[in-house]
């Protein structure tokens, strides 16, 4: 049996929580991806997974084993790179999570420069608006906004910060009237994301430093920031935005920032990566990039 190719796909039916996923992301069949863990269960003598109806655990065993598949995955990719004839040649597989407007707006580009420098490495982008801890979410490098749980299983290396527009277009406000003050935030309809601004109160910083918590009126909530742009944009009503989301459509006239004199706060960025040591050479060099590329692209070019 080759034991690293099924610890390997242990690993991802442990990520996934499903044979039919795993075998997705694998390219195999799910009666080869079933067989493989049988074959492990029976090679290791221990019952790593319950099969529920729905979705997959692991038992106390498959937990450890999982934890220790890890390391010796990395242990196993880092004695081969020391004995590699070019340790620039960064091979294997490398997945990311990312926020879903900034993987899709900023990552792309980021992404293309990892892929120049590393032709070699496979890639595999998950996009997601979830805060969580990259060893649950079963990937190499992790990018979140916001702040972070103090006692979380990773280590945070920062990559800027992303700023966030309080917009609305020209037809809105010649329809409904000018946003003069923090105070007509209620009055008018405001189209947010589900996880965002629940208590329909929304964070601004005047230019004397003051921080005031406005009041909104939600009107429209979407689970993906690509509606709420394009329903802004159409006069349906005011929001806040993910500037490099909106800088062109602000340059070019289709969107107004609202409300002189006060800021929505930027929130930070970070890519959270599990806690290994030694730093695997596929992540040590796609986090330098990204390091290197993420602030300025932050700033977007209209």
């Amino acid at each position: 049996m080759d034991l690293l190719a099924a610890v390997r796909i242990f690993l991802r039916v442990v990520e996934r929580g499903t044979i039919s996923g795993a075998a997705r992301d694998l390219d195999m069949s799910q009666p080869s991806v079933s067989e493989r863990i049988d074959k492990l269960e029976r090679f290791l003598s221990a019952r790593l997974l319950v099969r529920g109806s729905r979705k997959l655990t692991c038992t106390a065993e498959g937990r450890t084993f999982y934890e220790q598949g890890k390391h010796l995955l990395d242990a196993a990719e880092i004695t081969i790179n020391s004995v590699s004839l070019s340790n620039d040649q960064i091979q294997g597989s490398l997945r990311l999570a990312a926020p879903q407007c900034l993987g899709e707006i900023v990552m792309p580009k980021a992404l293309m420069n990892v892929r120049a420098a590393h032709p070699e490495l496979h890639m595999d982008l998950t996009l997601s608006d979830a805060i969580s801890d990259p060893v649950i979410e079963g990937v190499d490098i992790s990018l979140r906004l916001g702040r972070l749980d103090e006692n979380g299983g990773y280590i945070a290396f920062p990559l800027g910060w992303v700023g966030r527009k309080l917009v609305a277009a020209p037809s809105y406000l010649a329809a409904h009237g000018p946003v003069e003050s923090p105070a007509d935030l209620s009055f008018h309809p405001f189209i947010r994301l589900k996880a965002v601004f629940t208590n329909d109160l929304v964070p601004l910083m005047g230019d004397s430093g003051l921080a005031v918590q406005t009041r909104i009126k939600t009107s429209m909530t979407v689970s993906h920031w690509r509606p709420m742009y394009d329903l802004i944009l159409s006069g349906g009503g005011i929001g806040i935005l993910q500037h490099p989301a909106c800088a062109r459509a602000l340059a070019q006239g289709r969107l107004v920032e609202l409300l002189d004199g006060y800021r929505v706060p930027p929130l930070p960025l970070n890519a959270l990566i599990p806690p290994l040591r030694p730093l695997p050479l596929r992540v040590r060099a796609v986090l330098d990039l990204l390091k290197r590329d993420i602030p300025a692209l932050l700033l977007p070019a209209v």
